[in-house]
């Protein structure tokens, strides 16, 4: 999902969700031992358009939950297929590895977050309005999906190229996307940053730790987090200085 990062995955052993519904699966996560975890958010939630009924959506809820909190490797079918109460044997019958489950975890999250780059681009305007169009969307997608961000994210490494390779493409034209913005701004002087690339990585890498500590029980809201932080990025391009 993020337009440049992709860090290792961790491993943290916590209770999972009980609650079926797609929105406000909630984790209670009170009598949880103290434990350093990757990510604040308590609930699973995926995009409206995703279909989630029957074995299937389950199978990806319950896997979302359990990457983001163990790691794809700390999570074995075993595991997952004891989330479902389901046997392994069923959930073969949907996917045929455990890699296809988080790889289309990761295809639902980088679809995401470029459909929403791509429309934030979309439009008449200069550099700096587009700049902060982008940014609030991709700062917003991670605050809005929290879960869905970490494993897209951390959890990429652990898929084939085959299977990798569609999220890497939707990665580099989110990349591009973002340097044509900086290199427009630079070039008419709007921009006055010493590297785009450079400057895409920073804004990038801040919008995505966004995943890591935002949750809705945080006073703030996920717009409110994404206007703040598009201001942050003109900031860092000195925009209108």
């Amino acid at each position: 999902m993020d337009i440049i990062a992709v860090t290792r995955h961790g491993k943290g052993l916590l209770p999972r969700a009980t609650s079926r519904q797609n929105e406000g699966v909630t984790n209670d996560r009170s009598a949880a031992p103290a434990t350093q975890r990757r990510f604040a958010a308590s609930e699973v939630r995926l995009p409206e358009h995703v279909l989630l009924e029957g074995t299937s959506g389950r199978i990806l809820r319950e896997a979302l939950l359990l990457f983001a909190e163990r790691g794809f490797y700390g999570t074995s079918i075993r595991d997952l297929g004891e989330a479902c109460e389901i046997r392994s044997a069923t959930l073969y019958s949907h996917f045929p590895a455990k890699e296809n489950v988080l790889a289309e975890l990761v295809r639902i999250g980088h679809e995401e977050h470029h459909r929403r780059l791509a429309e934030a681009a979309e439009g008449p305007a200069g550099p700096e309005t587009r700049l902060r169009r982008v940014v609030r969307a991709h700062v917003l997608v991670h605050a809005e999906f929290p879960m869905l961000a970490v494993v897209a994210n951390n959890e990429l490494h652990a898929l084939s190229d085959e299977l990798a390779g569609p999220a890497l493409t939707l990665r580099a034209d989110g990349r591009r996307l973002l340097i044509d913005i900086l290199d427009e701004g630079i070039a008419t002087g709007v921009f006055d940053a010493p590297d785009a690339f450079l400057a895409v990585t920073a804004i990038s890498g801040m919008g995505m730790r966004v995943a890591n500590w935002y949750d809705p029980a945080m006073p703030y809201e996920p717009e409110q987090v994404a206007d703040t932080y598009a201001e942050f990025a003109l900031r860092m391009t000195r925009a209108g200085s």
